[in-house]
Parts: C-alpha cells; sequence; structure tokens
C-alpha cells in the first residue's frame, strides 16, 4: 500500500501539470526593438503590438535610441504590472525643435516580452507625424529581436 501512494501524488501532480498547461513550453523572455522607418522628421508616434496566439505579455517597455524621445514612452503602465499585457499600445512626442527631430531609421521602443509559446506578432502603426502636426503616410514600423547577452 505505501508503495502505491508513493507513486500516486507524482502521477496526479504531472497529469495535473500536463492538463492545465503548465508543462506544455517553457516561459522565455526576449527583448524585440521597434524601428520607426520614415523619410520625415518624426515629432510623435504610436503603434499598437498584438500576438495573434495570445503567448505574449509584456514586462517591460524603454525608450527608443533618439536624443528627443529620452523618456520611457507612453503605455498602460498598470497592466504590464498586472501582467496583463497582451497587447500594447505604445506612443511618444517631442517638442524639439524640427532639425533636431530623428528621420530614417529610428528605435522608438523597446519591449520585454515574456513568451509561453510561439508568438504571431501583429505590429500595427497608427500614426507618424511631423513637428506640424502632419501625418507622414509613408512611415513604416516593424519589429527586431534583440540578441540576449549570456551572463
Amino acid at each position: 500500500m505505501k508503495t502505491t501512494s508513493r507513486w500516486l501524488l507524482p502521477l496526479v501532480a504531472a497529469a495535473l501539470f500536463a492538463v492545465a498547461g503548465l508543462g506544455e513550453a517553457k516561459a522565455r523572455f526576449v527583448p524585440v526593438e521597434v524601428i520607426l522607418n520614415s523619410p520625415e522628421p518624426v515629432a510623435a508616434w504610436q503603434f499598437e503590438l498584438k500576438d495573434r496566439n495570445a503567448s505574449m505579455k509584456v514586462v517591460g517597455v524603454e525608450n527608443g535610441g533618439s536624443d528627443v524621445f529620452q523618456r520611457a514612452p507612453y503605455y498602460d503602465r498598470e497592466a504590464v504590472t498586472r501582467g496583463d499585457a497582451h497587447r500594447i499600445v505604445v506612443a511618444d512626442y517631442s517638442l524639439a525643435e524640427e532639425d533636431e527631430l530623428p528621420s530614417g531609421r529610428v528605435r522608438v521602443a523597446t519591449l520585454h516580452l515574456m513568451l509561453a509559446g510561439d508568438a504571431d506578432f501583429e505590429l500595427n502603426l497608427v500614426t507618424a507625424t511631423t513637428a506640424d502636426g502632419r501625418a507622414i503616410e509613408t512611415a513604416t514600423v516593424s519589429l527586431q529581436e534583440t540578441q540576449t547577452r549570456e551572463p
């Protein structure tokens, strides 16, 4: 009887993990750079990122590589803190002079993601505007996974 009890508990625990899906995919942390491409100087931008497979949680957001966008961009910090950020809208603006604004290929943000499986990202540029508020119709946005450094 003792032998049955000794094996029963681990089997029940393994079955519960399998049913709950906890043993399926190991979570991994991935930093992803968001790159804005614009032929004109950008004063404001906004993008939305979703994962069609719902395997993504946003765990942090950092600023980009431009001096005029030095602070962390605007996003729902409470959702990220709660772990509810399965999609995220990120935006920022600058009141800098037009000749100081970035153009070309600019990293506007770095997102820190926890992935519990294979992500299927959907990235949409909501807007990119010039200093006078005009939409930059030819601006595009893309993702670039960064290489994590080994400790």
